[in-house]
């Protein structure tokens, strides 16, 4: 496979066309893994769900399609409530202006290194956090016989520049990561789906990132609240 290429950080995308789709949970006979992160790591905004926009599923169920038979999804993140996005901001902005040295920058410029790895809190429906759409999925690769996952040099919300999708592109880095890597990427791109260059984990249809990253309007606004059952 090709070299994954470098691609510019996200920047704020207000194009938009709203579309009506249903908020969707990821069937259980899919063949994918679902293991959502936050309930496990405690977070109390956190939801059990694995939910993602109509759209996104089937474009998630075509990539499965194309990967090798014995590799499936395991998905660690898709859709998040408002609340946990706010949540995981105040939790992780501390560690992420540590790993990054920016204590001694300005609230501005330490939100413009935070909202790589973590989208920032802004109230606003037009312009939401990614994971507030259903658009934005975080997911590896594991083998289907033993749910190992495969090595992709890095954890689940990991901050550092080794998260960064390309970062194992460079001369004398591991090479099995480095393909695990692309068949991630180009599983994911082949379908319609775009990458966060800041974190390998993360795929965007119809969100924001998206829409930035193919010059057209995002489709999707953020969903803030679950409607109660």
């Amino acid at each position: 496979m090709e070299k994954i290429p470098h691609i510019e950080l996200l920047k704020m995308y207000k194009e938009h066309n709203f579309i009506d789709s249903p908020l969707v949970e990821i069937p259980k006979d899919s063949g994918i893994v679902i293991e959502m992160q936050y309930p496990i790591l405690g977070m109390k905004e956190s939801i059990k769900e694995c939910l993602v926009r109509k759209e996104v599923l089937d474009k998630l169920l075509e990539a499965k399609s194309k990967l090798p038979s014995n590799i499936t999804f395991k998905i660690w993140d898709a859709y998040r409530p408002f609340a946990l996005q706010e949540e995981l901001y105040y939790k992780y902005k501390d560690q992420i202006i540590k790993e990054f040295n920016l204590s001694n920058r300005s609230k501005e410029e330490q939100d413009e290194v935070i909202k790589n790895y973590v989208s920032l809190p802004i109230a606003n429906e037009e312009f939401p956090p990614l994971h507030t759409t259903g658009g934005a999925i975080d997911l590896t690769l594991i083998y289907e016989d033993t749910k190992e996952e495969l090595n992709m040099g890095i954890g689940f919300d990991s901050f550092s520049s080794l998260t960064s999708t390309d970062s194992f592109e460079e001369e004398g880095m591991d090479e099995e990561v480095r393909n695990n890597r692309r068949l991630l990427y180009y599983t994911m791109t082949s379908v319609g789906f775009t990458n966060l260059p800041s974190e390998i984990w993360h795929y965007d249809y119809g969100d924001r990132a998206w829409a930035f990253y193919n010059k057209k309007p995002s489709i999707y606004k953020g969903i803030f609240t679950l409607p109660k059952k």
